[in-house]
């Protein structure tokens, strides 16, 4: 063979859903050995014996704020804080300033995370009740895993509720169509007991699970109608886990950490208006139904809505408080801390970071750790214990809720595209990352 220009020897590399002791390696971007461990002739050996080796995972929900509002975020400082996070990849969300509606918005997207972003990218495509006839021309290129619609008001002007133009985007596109699912004349018809209450610990009083319940099964009634799979993002409620458990020939689902590692009211106690998002956390029987959807094979992807806001917004009397939280950065360390705390294997967390998005959104400039696949792969330290803290950071709004949060299970390293892109907190090289295929 010839010179690699890494090796890596390591006791637990993530191969066909176990992991395996052995050697990895790479010669340029690809890797062209797995196998027992071996010596070859190399630029550079990487001893990672006492690390897990897991295919890069991807975030299937971020918003970096870019174009319109770089000062709560931009692609740059989201993807750095995504990488360092041990994130190999995002799905970045529309509904920017302007939104991302039109094949000029998306091409201008794609320009700005040129030689900017230190992960691998994909922008979704708004749809709206304007352009719902022409994003079959728009979600085809490289960097477009699909469109996302809002069903339901949230952060910026978003919003599609006309069930035929929904439908007709149904019939006449092929990538992933993807919804914020609540519903909105009850969001509506119940903003009154969030302005009366004036206390965000009525915030999941107000956008309810019936609000969240409500339109999910018309999205499904939809889907079913097409003959379409739809993508359901961040669901937060034991009434959608108990619908969706059986419609996985029509649905796949996204929850994200925060609804599996925090429940009201105990966070709003706490945390006030830094945790409310849309939709929101909710009580303890929601985050207990979630994670029986996640042992169950109800949820598929793990998303972590990451959507900074600037302290002094967040802080702002509720419900006048932006709704949205930073979270890219947290994801992969808050669900090691749930793997070393046992309510899931590293192998099943591998499924909902890795795996599952690879395969759900049809990904095809990425692959499993195989020979001939892409050297995007990060290292962790599951015994490493140590404290979220703010100079960890890296996403612009420099704050998280999870400060001061204990964590056992650390990303410790990255390699993206064959280049050792984070190691040990620090980030190296230079932004190399590339858009997604689908």
């Amino acid at each position: 063979m010839e010179t690699l220009s890494l090796l890596i020897h390591s006791r637990n590399i993530y191969s066909k859903g176990k992991f395996i002791e052995g050697s990895i390696g790479v010669r340029d971007d690809k890797i062209v050995y797995l196998g027992p461990r071996k010596n070859f002739s190399t630029i550079e050996t990487l001893d990672a014996s006492h690390l897990h080796i897991i295919p890069g995972p991807i975030d299937s929900q971020v918003h970096f704020r870019e174009p319109g509002a770089e000062y709560k975020e931009d692609l740059q400082t989201g993807s750095k804080a995504a990488l360092r996070g041990g994130i190999t990849g995002v799905f970045e969300m529309p509904n920017t300033n302007p939104p991302t509606t039109t094949a000029e918005a998306l091409t201008q997207k794609l320009k700005l995370a040129e030689k900017r972003m230190w992960v691998d990218y994909a922008f979704y495509v708004g749809g709206t009740s304007e352009n719902f006839k022409e994003v079959k021309n728009i979600e085809l290129r490289d960097g477009c895993p699909g469109i996302k619609i809002f069903v339901g008001s949230s952060t910026g002007t978003l919003l599609l509720t006309n069930p035929l133009h929904i439908e007709h985007i149904l019939r006449t596109t092929h990538r992933t169509v993807a919804f914020h699912s609540e519903d909105e004349d009850r969001l509506k018809e119940r903003k009154k007991i969030a302005i009366d209450s004036k206390d965000p610990i009525s915030h999941p009083v107000w956008r309810d699970e019936i609000v969240a319940l409500t339109s999910t099964k018309k999205l499904v009634e939809l889907a079913k109608k097409t003959n379409r799979r739809i993508h359901i993002l961040h669901v937060s409620s034991e009434e959608e886990v108990e619908y969706l458990k059986d419609k996985k020939n029509l649905v796949t689902v996204e929850t994200t950490p925060q609804f599996l590692t925090l429940w009201a009211p105990d966070c709003y106690k706490e945390h006030g208006t830094l945790v409310q998002m849309n939709p929101p956390i909710r009580e303890k029987r929601h985050y207990d139904a979630l994670w029986r959807g996640i042992q169950n094979g109800t949820v598929d992807v793990l998303g972590s809505d990451h959507a900074p806001h600037t302290l002094i917004e967040k802080t702002k009397p509720y419900p006048d408080s932006p709704s949205g939280m930073p979270g890219v950065q947290t994801l992969l360390p808050l669900m090691l801390d749930h793997v070393n705390q046992g309510r899931l294997s590293l192998e099943k967390l591998v499924e909902l970071v890795s795996v599952n998005p690879i395969l759900k959104f049809q990904i095809k400039n990425r692959a499993f750790i195989t020979e001939g696949a892409d050297a995007t792969l990060t290292f962790i330290d599951l015994k490493e214990k140590r404290k979220i803290e703010e100079k960890w950071l890296l996403s612009r709004a420099g704050w998280s809720p999870f400060t001061g949060k204990v964590i056992t299970g650390w990303p410790k390293g990255v390699l993206l595209h064959g280049n050792l892109a984070m190691f040990e907190d620090e980030v190296l090289d230079f932004p190399n990352g590339r858009p997604l295929g689908f």
